[in-house]
């Protein structure tokens, strides 16, 4: 892992960024004020390296990124609702395959600083239910912003039921990638050596857990 691939992340801060001002000149306030949350979000990775000395590999860095300039520019530039419904679909497979790699490197980092094991069969259905947890939070959420701030919001954030379920369903599917291709890699490494690769160099005595591998 080269360090010039993060500015692939640095990149989509900086789009992130401009759709935030983007908003604010239009008025969007509650876009803008969106933007600046998703901004702190892409900063969390490299929070946590220097805090606690774990590394997010780069990949999924931009991916986060991604993900959340999807988010702020479709209702910054109105794509959410010009390219309607294939952009929000997309955005929301790409937002369920970020979720879904976020969860398979937790299976890595509970490897990592506690006792539990999990078998590869564990790990698929672990990513799956990681992801659609976090889908069905997501999609209360943005029914609990119709609900109760939808004067204050530009469109909609839901469209009916059948939105909904497609949403969940595309999240479904890139749970499923994830999990098909996240335990194909375990049968070829070794758990806890690409646990440890999550660990800054210089680190790695200091997050060994206490207790003996099965």
């Amino acid at each position: 892992m080269k360090l010039h691939w993060y500015y692939l992340a640095y990149v989509m801060q900086v789009f992130i960024a401009v759709s935030t001002i983007s908003a604010l000149y239009i008025g969007d306030f509650f876009v803008a004020f969106s933007g600046v949350i998703a901004l702190f979000l892409t900063m969390v990775p490299y929070m946590v390296r220097r805090s606690v000395h774990i590394v997010v590999p780069w990949k999924v860095n931009f991916l986060i990124a991604l993900s959340l300039f999807l988010h702020i520019a479709g209702y910054s530039y109105q794509w959410y609702v010009d390219l309607y419904p294939y952009y929000d679909k997309i955005a929301h497979f790409i937002a369920s395959i970020t979720i879904s790699l976020l969860g398979f490197l937790t299976v890595f980092l509970l490897d990592r600083f506690s006792c539990l094991r999990m078998k590869r069969w564990q790990i698929f259905f672990f990513i799956i239910m990681f992801t659609l947890a976090f889908s069905a939070i997501w999609e209360i959420w943005e029914f609990l912003l119709d609900t109760l701030f939808s004067p204050f919001l530009s469109t909609p954030l839901q469209h009916g039921l059948d939105d909904t379920m497609v949403d969940l369903i595309f999240d479904l599917v890139g749970a499923l990638i994830v999990a098909l291709l996240g335990t194909w890699y375990l049968k070829t490494r070794d758990f806890s050596q690409v646990a440890g690769t999550l660990v800054e160099p210089g680190y790695e005595r200091y997050t060994e857990p206490d207790c003996e591998r099965r």
